[in-house]
């Protein structure tokens, strides 16, 4: 090998685009991050508050998803499924948006994903508001029903 190769396996940044932008792998507060989509919410405070009340609301609204059961329980029948399905779907998807707002590792996007899914459950899981037994979900399991 020559003495090339060698130091350029020893720099991490050897062969990279100089113009990439590193992303954080440690916990970080600040306004300039970059949250599911490249240069958003970017360096402006407003799109940064805007970020944070997006996630926030996703995060709520897929609590009110998991919740909420569009039809009632009936013998099986196709078109039954298939919206069931594409509910899951459309949980599972937001759900996995809300992980990967998370993961850009800032910390007040940490925050307000905690903060939309516990008001969600609390809005729409717990008992402080529905006074109905957790028996009443019959195809999801519920969770701390102890």
């Amino acid at each position: 090998m020559d003495d090339d190769n060698m130091s350029d396996m020893n720099n991490p940044t050897a062969g990279m685009d100089p113009n990439m932008v590193m992303t954080h792998m440690t916990f970080f507060w600040s306004k300039n991050a970059n949250i599911l989509f490249s240069d958003w919410p970017g360096t402006h405070t407003g799109m940064y508050v805007l970020a944070l009340v997006f996630v926030l609301v996703l995060s709520i609204f897929v609590e009110w998803l998991r919740h909420c059961q569009v039809m009632k329980p009936s013998p099986k029948h196709l078109g039954v499924g298939l919206i069931q399905t594409f509910l899951h779907a459309l949980t599972t998807a937001l759900a996995f948006m809300v992980i990967l707002a998370v993961m850009s590792f800032n910390v007040g996007i940490f925050l307000v994903a905690v903060a939309g899914h516990s008001m969600g459950f609390l809005l729409f899981r717990s008992r402080v508001f529905n006074d109905s037994d957790t028996k009443s979900c019959p195809h999801n399991v519920c969770p701390l029903s102890c």
